[in-house]
């Protein structure tokens, strides 16, 4: 299972089933569980866990110390979960003890060549990042968005889940559940509802949401009086009150608009 010139180290975990490529190097403090591939020329550092029945592609960089001036060489780490789909070039850096020292990728996401995820990222389950998409530290993206190629996310920032960011957009402000946006820098366009068609949401629902962003978005209303508006229309479906509890809470950044 382990190739011949792959480095493994005597310290890493390795776990049953495990597929190690041509030339790659696995340092210590590193686990890999059971049923994991990983592909020619790929370098894995640690401290990082790697859960079960993952795809890594050749080339990639995983767990290297994070790009921060700030890093001083502490033991932060890397967690990734199961069966995600990690393609060619990718990079994923450890966390930094600027925040909770730690960037979690999580479960069943899909991500396309060249992406990179920075310091302290936290990314939720059935994400798509298509090729070239980054993240910048510090960001925290929700279940089951999908990221058009090399969409950028500034440090710092929320992106809400079933949210679509279009190809080559930047995204420098929080971006509610839902959400379609685009452009440089990215503006709001509407609710993605064939993505929460296809994930089952009924038709009351994004109805509702429907509503609820056109409160916001498109009343002219300030963004204190839109939340009031929201508040006064309760009590919401838990669909709904995703939408209404991220704008009631400000991030570090503003949210897009």
């Amino acid at each position: 299972m382990i190739h011949s010139t792959a480095i493994v180290d005597p310290e890493a975990i390795i776990g049953e089933n495990v597929h190690v490529g041509a030339f790659t190097v696995i340092g210590p403090d590193v686990e890999i569980g059971s049923g994991t591939r990983i592909g020619p020329h790929s370098v894995i550092e640690g401290p990082t866990k790697i859960g079960q029945d993952n795809h890594i592609f050749q080339f990639c960089s995983l767990g290297a110390e994070p790009q921060h001036r700030a890093h001083k060489g502490e033991p932060t780490r890397l967690e990734i979960g199961d069966r995600n789909v990690i393609r060619e070039f990718n990079s994923m850096h450890r966390g930094t003890m600027v925040d909770k020292g730690l960037t979690k990728i999580g479960d069943d996401n899909m991500l396309m060549a060249y992406c990179h995820i920075a310091h302290d990222c936290v990314i939720g389950n059935q994400i798509t990042m298509a090729n070239g998409a980054s993240l910048a530290g510090h960001v925290h993206l929700e279940d089951f968005c999908i990221l058009g190629g090399f969409a950028l996310v500034a440090q710092f920032c929320r992106v809400g889940p079933y949210c679509y960011l279009g190809f080559g957009c930047g995204v420098s402000h929080d971006v509610p559940p839902y959400l379609m946006v685009s452009g440089y820098p990215a503006k709001p366009h509407g609710i993605n509802k064939e993505g929460l068609r296809r994930r089952g949401i009924s038709a009351e629902d994004i109805q509702a949401v429907h509503q609820a962003y056109k409160t916001v978005y498109r009343r002219g209303l300030r963004l204190v009086e839109a939340r009031e508006a929201l508040a006064a229309g309760g009590p919401h479906s838990p669909v709904l009150q995703r939408f209404v509890d991220f704008i009631a809470v400000d991030g570090k950044h503003a949210i897009i608009r």
